[in-house]
């Protein structure tokens, strides 16, 4: 079985972490997890994961070395892990707007580099993650591909669109979230109390979502099914549109995805 060293120990390190667990894909001892204060592994301790406080240690005779930390503490870590990596070993950066020439130039260029970008629905086995990178051998893109589609569903895409896929899949957890806050906040203005209106707006999406998974359609026809001639459902859907619903949400992933862009060099 592969070994698996995580490099920081943050929500999308942790979730990853448990998500495998979870999934079966490996045992906790397989995984190792590091950060600086140990004290805050604990519960990870006490579930059977490796924990570490020396990157350059955690990272010996592991197959996988999962870079999940932030933009601005890359170069840092790097710098420890550069003169004990071996090219054997494939690095998985989900790194915001870190390339994989960015990685290459410090760990050295015989170094193999695959970006991953999920979301912290992979804690539950539902990340949407996009996998790209520049010249990695295709069974290494596959390998990375399994570990990730024990955790949700993968998509491998072009590496030019790793900070689109930040915008619309990591960052986008939170602009679905808030926008089932609002569902459930308008369900507590027409009068349900707030956990019936929060339970109500979460299995509505829920419903939402897997309908077009499973039934493979687009969205508009499934709107088209509920909106009759002046009824209730498009004059909500218009109103909302002329307060600027889908311009807003349009404009959010768009300076989402600007902003990753940047994060390497701010």
């Amino acid at each position: 079985m592969n070994k698996i060293t995580i490099i920081g120990g943050g929500n999308i390190g942790l979730s990853l972490a448990k998500g495998l667990l979870k999934s079966n894909y490996c045992q906790a001892n397989e995984i190792t997890i590091t950060r600086r204060n140990l004290s805050s592994l604990a519960e990870e301790k006490e579930l059977g994961f490796r924990i570490s406080d020396s990157n350059p240690d955690a990272i010996e005779g592991a197959d996988f070395v999962v870079l999940a930390i932030l933009p601005q503490q890359i170069r840092k870590v790097m710098d420890e892990l550069a003169p004990v990596l071996k090219p054997s070993q494939t690095v998985i950066s989900v790194v915001s707007g870190v390339s994989c020439q960015d990685i290459k130039t410090v760990l050295g260029a015989d170094k193999v580099v695959v970006r991953a970008m999920p979301n912290t629905a992979i804690a539950i086995g539902q990340s949407m993650t996009c996998i790209a990178t520049d010249d990695a051998p295709e069974e290494k893109v596959k390998e990375v591909s399994i570990i990730f589609e024990s955790v949700g569903a993968v998509v491998v895409i072009n590496e030019d669109l790793m900070t689109s896929a930040t915008a619309l899949c990591a960052c986008g957890i939170a602009f679905f979230l808030r926008s089932i806050r609002a569902a459930s906040q308008g369900g507590v203005e027409i009068g349900f109390h707030a956990h019936d209106a929060l339970k109500m707006a979460i299995q509505t999406a829920k419903g939402a979502a897997d309908l077009l998974l499973q039934m493979e359609s687009h969205p508009e026809s499934e709107i088209d099914k509920v909106t009759s001639p002046k009824g209730c459902t498009i004059a909500g859907l218009n109103e909302m549109e002329h307060n600027g619903f889908s311009s807003a949400f349009i404009k959010g992933i768009k300076l989402s995805a600007k902003k990753a862009g940047g994060l390497y060099n701010d």
